[in-house]
């Protein structure tokens, strides 16, 4: 099948999302602003969605703003302080306020239900409603094998597909990843973790309404593997845990994030915590149990029309809670090379700026998080400039302006003979 060939204007591509994960979706929507025709396959049907809380800093709800979402209908709730308590009697030890946050860096700090972000991109990327032709879903699309330099992808179902550009989002265990040559240096780390829900009528049966009503992400630990992550989400119904203990504890060998396990179990693994928390983990739903896994940066992400995103790019350890952030910033690149403004590069240019906007930015944050698995003074809001130098900052990641930079980065391409459109 005969490869498409690059436009040299600004006129509509056909572009393909493997994978329609929040990284996936939040492509689709930046890619259908900029004007483009967008197929997302999905190799499901949805019919399995799970998840816990996901935190989306000002770097990831800008983006969300840009491209028209609406993002009180996704139910988040909007986070005000940073609380850190001791590990056994639970009092609170820190609280570092967000204050003026919005003011500082743009947008809010959203915490969302997963499932929530990810049926309200899902509509926002396919409605009829809102800028750009709406994104086509193709469901139980599994690609099996992928042509980088032509376009061209090959289903298990039979079907083929050629098109411009095809943004490989299909989660930390890509296939298309490998398709591009890209083999993942993975070693397992020393941590496993527990997430589980509990919703607010239960939380107020057990004089534990505090943690629902908080707008706030609290911790516990975090000096060293065992560390405690709450959160509300869902408009205050629902809070959120991930409880980051040692691998040896349970010899978790098993690999996948949906393991079911007991709030027994979860409460044993923590004998000397703060028994609310117990208490809290004992009445919990949803519980399921992950082994986490350390990978290298990978050595490019681009390859003829073909590009990775979201974890297929950069897979991270939770601990700056940045991994969603990461994509809708991945996404929010792509949306603006392909915008009107870069419509002189050609296609091979325009992922290459992708590649070298995102991959050094992303990169240390994959090291930064990897750090902060057992140092929560190296987490954004508990960390400062001050206290070491090169330390990642709040303002770093939450102030950044990429539109800028990719604005200097296309200026230095072909030694600044490149022009952009207003």
């Amino acid at each position: 099948m005969p490869g498409i060939a690059d436009s040299p204007q600004h006129t509509p591509l056909d572009m393909a999302i493997v994978g329609s994960g929040l990284g996936g979706l939040a492509a689709a929507i930046a890619l259908r602003r900029a004007g483009h025709r967008v197929t997302i396959y999905e190799r499901y049907d949805f019919g399995g969605e799970v998840g816990a809380s996901l935190s989306c800093a000002s770097n990831g709800s800008r983006f969300l703003q840009e491209w028209g979402v609406d993002v009180a209908a996704a139910k988040p709730v909007v986070l005000r302080s940073l609380i850190r308590h001791d590990w056994t009697t639970g009092q609170v030890s820190g609280v570092y306020p967000l204050g003026d946050y919005r003011e500082r860096f743009g947008a809010d700090y959203n915490n969302f239900h997963r499932i929530d972000l990810h049926q309200h991109l899902k509509h926002v990327a396919t409605a009829d409603e809102g800028e750009g032709p709406p994104a086509v879903l193709k469901v139980w699309h599994k690609a099996v094998s992928l042509d980088p330099i032509q376009g061209n992808i090959v289903f298990e179902n039979g079907v083929r597909a050629t098109h411009h550009v095809i943004v490989c989002a299909d989660g930390i265990r890509s296939q298309m990843r490998e398709q591009l040559g890209i083999v993942p240096n993975v070693s397992a780390s020393t941590s496993c973790c527990y997430r589980c829900i509990i919703h607010a009528d239960k939380l107020r049966e057990l004089r534990l309404q505090e943690f629902c009503e908080n707008s706030s992400i609290e911790f516990w630990g975090g000096m060293g593997i065992n560390k405690i992550v709450m959160s509300a989400c869902s408009d205050h119904e629902v809070v959120s845990c991930y409880c980051f203990y040692p691998a040896a504890k349970n010899d978790l060998t098993e690999d996948g994030w949906n393991i079911s396990t007991t709030g027994e179990n979860l409460a044993g693994a923590f004998p000397d915590l703060d028994e609310r928390l117990k208490t809290l983990f004992r009445n919990a739903k949803d519980i399921k149990m992950w082994r986490l896994y350390n990978h290298d940066p990978y050595p490019y992400w681009v390859k003829g029309k073909c590009c990775v995103l979201g974890d297929a790019a950069h897979p991270m350890m939770p601990d700056q809670s940045q991994g969603a952030c990461m994509a809708m910033e991945d996404a929010g690149a792509l949306g603006i090379l392909f915008s009107p403004k870069y419509a002189s590069l050609s296609v091979a240019q325009k992922l290459q700026l992708y590649e070298d906007e995102r991959k050094p930015r992303a990169t240390r944050l994959q090291e930064s998080s990897k750090r902060a698995r057992t140092d929560i003074t190296e987490r954004i809001g508990w960390s400062s400039a001050n206290d070491r130098p090169g330390k990642l900052t709040i303002e770093e990641v939450c102030g950044y302006d990429m539109h800028a930079h990719i604005a200097e980065l296309a200026q230095k391409l072909d030694g600044g003979d490149i022009t952009c459109s207003s």
